[in-house]
């Protein structure tokens, strides 16, 4: 995580800007009692607002105004500049608003304004509790969103992971790294869950599904009813299966359990073969160096991440990683694997008293394909993120939903898609009736490079470069035939967000 420049930056707005100053449709960086505030023009309009992310502390006024609304530059969270109100993942917390005052050709900001808080639901059409099957990204939104939104049913989240949900993308980044501190990782304290009346029960595996009596099954044998329920069980890492590959020195890297466990291991390590050239495993190569070991990356491609971003943005990542002293052997698979080292498939060996594998993810949809629910590489969901059974939703790395700009069934793996479609899926089991058409977005940090990427392109025929991809100054348009499909960025987080706007105006027409 990066903290936001120091707070007293800027003028303090208690004391006045003149109001020629602030320019309609623009933003002016200062403070209020020393906090960081932005004070803006819209439509004639004056607001007073919060000028850091909730999520991680990125300066907003480096964003994005669109209408009503700001756009971190970072991860998109998005904020409503009248009320402060996080509208939309990876946004954790409201800004703070507070009144604009004009006098004598100045704009002067005020007290704070009153929190907007939502209206208790009445109980009448609402489902009588809400299940939550998974703790991580997903889970944790709806669970959320369901308070947020006035929900005063029992809200239970059976999660099968140990802890209480966490921030997982910083798990293979500053984590796994050394500058990310723990108590950075839950997403929330458990006084927060507890405040809010959401049952969480770690270490709770389900293990059936029933529609037809609405009940859940866990693996200690006990059972929950429901009412309605979100299926948002997220994903298993791949495991290779070479010889080998259960010794206690080969590692996966999904949950914070298994990062601590590698980062103990990492204290006697000195020799590390990272297994696949994934987002996750370079992210895991950089976190590694960053820790002084050794790192070799092996994968069967000719290039890292050339399938999903191209050739040119490849050969960035490799010599990124390169000018950082990790060696690749691409073209390579692993063929066996012994106490101290690594043999590849090309007949070479690597020495290596430590092994990671990053080489993908299946969905874990054993629960909902013996629950009769409709799976085809995911559990296919409707507009709504519904399932094929009433009153049972999904959401997260399993749900496979339709894509309104090219109308393929999608399934991504990404956080804030996944947070994003918990909302969506609580609101619509709260009966509003939401179609998911968010833009996609995932970011990948390599060192103090990032990668954004907004929209999808599963499969691409051409590509456009503007900028220089070696120079990490660049803006990458993949295409098939001539509609355009995403947008990799990498310096240029404005033209992200100015993409990501793009799309959804296109999904609006």
């Amino acid at each position: 995580m990066t903290e936001h420049s120091s707070s007293q930056a800027g003028p303090d707005f208690t004391e006045g800007v003149p109001l020629a100053d602030v320019v309609e449709g623009d933003m002016v960086t200062g403070h209020v009692g020393g906090e960081p505030a932005l004070l803006v023009r819209q439509g004639g309009e004056l607001f007073a607002i919060g000028a850091v992310c909730t999520h991680y502390g990125a300066p907003l006024g480096r964003g994005l105004l669109v209408n009503d609304t700001i756009r971190c530059p970072w991860h998109h969270a998005c904020f409503n500049i009248r009320t402060g109100q996080a509208l939309r993942p990876p946004a954790l917390d409201d800004l703070k608003c507070r009144r604009v005052e004009r006098r004598d050709g100045r704009a002067l900001v005020r007290e704070a304004l009153p929190t907007v808080r939502p209206p208790k639901l009445a109980a009448a059409g609402l489902p009588e509790s809400v299940v939550i099957i998974g703790g991580g990204a997903a889970g944790n939104a709806a669970a959320q969103t369901l308070r947020r939104d006035g929900y005063q049913g029992p809200v239970t989240m059976l999660s099968a992971d140990r802890a209480l949900p966490y921030d997982r993308p910083n798990l293979s980044k500053d984590y796994l790294a050394g500058t990310a501190q723990p108590e950075w990782i839950p997403l929330r304290s458990p006084a927060f869950y507890e405040d809010h009346r959401i049952d969480v029960r770690c270490d709770s595996r389900v293990i059936k599904l029933d529609p037809a009596q609405s009940t859940l099954t866990l693996s200690d044998g006990s059972r929950v009813t429901y009412g309605a329920v979100l299926l948002a069980t997220g994903a298993e890492p791949i495991r290779l299966t070479v010889p080998g590959a259960t010794l206690p020195h080969v590692e996966v890297l999904r949950t914070l359990a298994d990062c601590d466990a590698l980062i103990d291991r990492i204290g006697t390590a000195h020799h590390c073969v990272v297994v696949g050239a994934s987002f996750i495993g370079l992210e895991v190569a950089a976190s590694l160096r960053a820790r002084g070991l050794e790192v070799h990356v092996v994968a069967p491609e000719a290039r890292p991440m050339e399938r999903i971003l191209g050739p040119a943005i490849g050969d960035m990542v490799r010599t990124l990683h390169e000018s950082h002293g990790v060696i690749f052997h691409l073209g390579a698979t692993v063929a066996e694997i012994d106490a101290d080292r690594v043999r590849l498939s090309t007949g070479a060996t690597v020495a290596a008293d430590l092994v990671v594998t990053g080489i993908g993810v299946r969905p874990e949809v054993t629960v909902a394909k013996e629950a009769g629910l409709a799976v085809d590489r995911g559990v296919l969901v409707d507009g709504f993120l519904q399932t094929n059974v009433p009153g049972i939703y999904a959401a997260g790395d399993i749900a496979r939903w339709p894509d309104q700009r090219t109308g393929d069934h999608i399934r991504m793996e990404h956080w804030v898609v996944a947070e994003r479609q918990g909302v969506v899926a609580a609101r619509n089991i709260l009966g509003q009736r939401q179609r998911f058409a968010a833009v996609p977005f995932f970011w990948s940090q390599h060192y103090e490079t990032r990668i954004n990427y907004v929209g999808h392109a599963e499969k691409w025929d051409r590509l456009e470069i503007e900028g220089d991809p070696a120079a990490h100054d660049c803006t990458v348009t993949y295409w098939r035939n001539t509609t355009r499909l995403a947008v990799a960025t990498i310096g240029r987080d404005l033209e992200s967000l100015r993409a990501e706007v793009a799309f959804e105006q296109e999904g609006a027409v």
